[in-house]
């Protein structure tokens, strides 16, 4: 089927990452997953077996989407795995203190199908462990699938089948950019420039964190909570390159000043 040109943007805008899986065959089944509802890129980040895309399970397990594991990337870092990524969206059924904004699947496939700019990274992480804090704070949101809360355990391949279906249908209604509107009446401001990557997010906090400890704001060997604070309040309001910019600009000069 060809897709109207305004909607097919998704589908090649949206990457999946899978955390340090364990068992080659829900590789294979979220590849299947991917490929049913039209997406293609899978991103392996230190899979804990050698040969993850080659693997016999795996391929099994796709089941007729054998290219989708020929053309996934296994890297080492989610410095990798995020690279060129603007909106990056951890899935976990555990809440954090410190999360990010807290989603819906469907919510964040509409964001992400009304904002052509969003180039947006889906996380999963391992199957028995799930995502560590330190890779959902980094994370625009934390998505939250509403289960059944006596019984909301949803293996790796179903938690990916129930995203790229809601991207997918965010992608195919063809969904307008929500209009601005004030943040006290609940709801959105669109962007005004590029979208800001995870990696220049991440280059500003540690930059904005050398710079709270320049002035004592920050103790670093007792640092408590502050970073995630600030990181979870950064989350909330979509940071773009300029503000970023702008940001690890007040912190080159704290240092600068501290310094002379």
């Amino acid at each position: 089927m060809n897709l109207p040109q305004n909607t097919a943007s998704i589908f090649t805008r949206l990457r999946i990452v899978l955390v340090e899986t364990s068992r080659p065959g829900n590789i294979g089944s979220v590849a299947r997953a991917m490929k049913t509802m039209g997406f293609s890129d899978l991103v392996l980040v230190n899979p804990r077996f050698d040969g993850a895309l080659q693997h016999e399970e795996a391929v099994a397990f796709a089941s007729g989407a054998q290219d989708i594991l020929s053309s996934a990337r296994i890297v080492g870092s989610m410095g990798e795995a995020l690279d060129g990524v603007n909106f990056a969206a951890a899935v976990s059924a555990r809440l954090r203190e410190y999360s990010p904004p807290v989603l819906t699947p469907r919510a964040v496939a509409e964001q992400v199908a009304a904002q052509p700019e969003l180039n947006a990274a889906l996380i999963f992480g391992n199957e028995r462990f799930g995502l560590p804090n330190e890779i959902v704070e980094k994370a625009n949101v934390l998505i939250n699938i509403p289960a059944n809360p006596e019984y909301s355990s949803l293996n790796l391949a179903q938690a990916a089948q129930v995203l790229t279906y809601e991207c997918r249908m965010a992608g195919l209604a063809g969904q307008q950019a929500p209009e601005a509107r004030a943040p006290g009446n609940g709801g959105v401001i669109g962007f005004q420039g590029e979208a800001a990557s995870a990696a220049q997010i991440d280059g500003m906090y540690t930059h904005l964190e050398q710079a709270l400890v320049e002035v004592g704001f920050l103790d670093a060997n007792n640092p408590r909570k502050l970073m995630p604070r600030l990181k979870r309040l950064f989350a909330r309001t979509q940071l773009e390159t300029e503000e970023v910019n702008i940001l690890r600009g007040i912190a080159r000069q704290i240092l600068v000043r501290c310094k002379s």
